[in-house]
């Protein structure tokens, strides 16, 4: 992952290959008017040739998705579909996306860790609040990427392996970062303001007959982590549909990494396993070891989905509610579902290192 130039975000930010930096600075202004007709004008100026589009290097394709994505969202929060009005825009989107391998329209990553921080910020309102909501995400992925090598050690290793625990562990201090955002977001982004102001810029967008989602939260793929510690081989059917829609917005090397280990056997199966295998009163420290690491990891998830949960409640209540799923595609009720999972998934890793005592054992003062 190191070597691939989507993870070279410093150079992203820094692009502008449409040269639209003052275009957009105008556009929270735009938006605030719903002044459709300019920022129909603003997404045809910044249509670029596509034999000069060809060329660009992938960092600069993605910084060019990015800038022409936000004017994509803020059209249709406006109820205008984008390429209606600038048909011209279409070759040029299927372009992008097939010179960075990824959808034809801006996802999570461009509105976020590919956005300048600064007066270059790209954003839908120019508020300080959207700013912090894209800080919130943005902290997330450094920590994420990191964890995913740590997944794929642990697909590798057995339990009884001291390394199988010690990349449990890793894990674990790289998505805590998930718990600090939630907790950033519940204190500095109110459910009112997301649920009314933002979230109509995430609407869905037609893309050559097909209906692509906005650049959703949502689309943080921690279900990879989840893939390899227990969803592989322990799901349900509604996760697995919503996984389904979720994952061409993933990063390619992210989308490989569900591929790899999508039919593997998950880290809570192969501890189960090793326990089951165990007839001893006492099992050994090293399985002691995965275990707590194992639990460690699912008690932080489980944290994170309980809160967020908390948040999209508020969002998406009945006196603020203007859609019926989140914008990533998911209803609240399918949030509980994957909570319940990661909660039952947990309660059987500390129940599996419960020894039952053999048949005849004394119980009782006589035990002692």
């Amino acid at each position: 992952m190191l070597g691939d130039p989507r993870h070279r975000t410093e150079d992203i930010r820094a692009a502008d290959p449409l040269g639209a930096d003052a275009l957009l600075a105008a556009v929270p202004a735009m938006n605030a008017r719903a002044d459709t007709a300019a920022l129909t004008v603003a997404l045809r100026a910044l249509i670029p040739d596509q034999d000069r589009a060809a060329l660009w290097s992938v960092g600069a394709a993605l910084a060019a998705m990015r800038d022409l994505g936000i004017l994509l969202g803020s059209l249709k929060r406006h109820g205008v579909q984008p390429l209606a009005a600038v048909p011209e825009a279409l070759p040029v989107l299927e372009l992008l996306g097939r010179r960075t391998d990824m959808v034809p329209r801006d996802t999570v990553h461009h509105y976020t860790t590919w956005n300048p921080p600064g007066p270059r910020r790209r954003s839908y309102t120019g508020h300080p609040t959207e700013a912090r909501l894209q800080e919130a995400v943005r902290m997330v992925f450094p920590g994420l990427v990191a964890a995913l090598d740590d997944c794929s050690r642990v697909a590798r290793l057995e339990p009884y392996d001291p390394c199988f625990a010690a990349a449990l562990d890793r894990i674990a201090r790289h998505v805590r970062a998930m718990v600090d955002a939630i907790d950033l977001t519940v204190a500095e982004v109110s459910p009112e303001y997301f649920a009314v102001t933002l979230r109509p810029y995430f609407e869905e967008v037609e893309v050559a007959g097909r209906d692509y989602l906005g650049p959703a939260a949502a689309q943080v793929p921690l279900w990879l982590v989840d893939l390899t510690l227990w969803q592989c081989d322990r799901s349900d059917a509604a996760y697995d549909a919503f996984l389904a829609e979720s994952l061409p917005y993933a990063l390619p090397a992210w989308r490989e990494f569900h591929a790899r280990h999508r039919g593997g056997v998950s880290a809570v199966s192969k501890l189960s396993a090793a326990v089951s295998w165990e007839e001893v009163d006492r099992l050994p420290p090293e399985l002691m070891d995965s275990a707590a690491a194992l639990g460690r990891v699912l008690r932080i998830l489980k944290t994170f989905r309980a809160r967020h949960i908390g948040v999209a409640r508020k969002a998406y209540s009945d006196d603020l509610r203007l859609y019926e799923e989140g914008s990533g595609g998911a209803p609240v009720a399918l949030l509980r579902s994957i909570l319940d999972l990661t909660r039952e998934n947990e309660t059987m890793v500390r129940r599996a290192t419960v020894r039952r005592r053999p048949a005849g054992a004394p119980v009782g003062p006589a035990a002692a």
